[in-house]
């Protein structure tokens, strides 16, 4: 593989991530921090189990099985030591809700700080560190 290739290859994985959480598919972000550790403002949830665990204890899903989210995720800058199998990404993240009663607005805004493994030909996470800068009405998206 070449930098391009895994740069697109980590960068798929970012947008995978905002996909899964906006659907609703705990189990499969879950599985995207199998070996992987997640850090955002509780205590760090390390492997599979414990992201889907820190997930469905602390996002609210409506009748349609989603959170009525979408993570729009900007400014990705990927960096691939092609050596060592490793990379680095930085992007910043914007949270959008609405439901019936609760217009379209933006509800969070920070930045993610990723850190990725090729293993066995494939990216995989290692770690995200999510720092949200800029908190709205989050009242109708994570539990209190």
């Amino acid at each position: 593989m070449d930098a391009a290739t895994d740069s697109l290859a980590v960068t798929s994985l970012i947008a995978r991530y905002a996909e899964l959480v906006d659907t609703g598919d705990f189990a499969g972000v879950g599985a995207l921090f199998a070996d992987a550790v997640f850090v955002g403002s509780g205590a760090p949830a390390e492997g599979r189990e414990a992201v889907e665990r820190m997930l469905r204890g602390t996002v609210i899903l409506y009748e349609d099985g989603t959170p009525r989210t979408h993570h729009a995720t900007t400014n990705i800058a990927v960096t691939v030591d092609e050596k060592a199998g490793t990379a680095t990404a930085r992007s910043c993240v914007t949270v959008f809700q609405a439901l019936p009663d609760f217009p379209l607005q933006a509800i969070a805004a920070g930045r993610y700080s990723d850190r990725f493994e090729r293993r066995e030909g494939e990216w995989r996470f290692v770690e995200r560190r999510v720092r949200i800068h800029l908190v709205g009405d989050v009242s109708r998206h994570l539990r209190t």
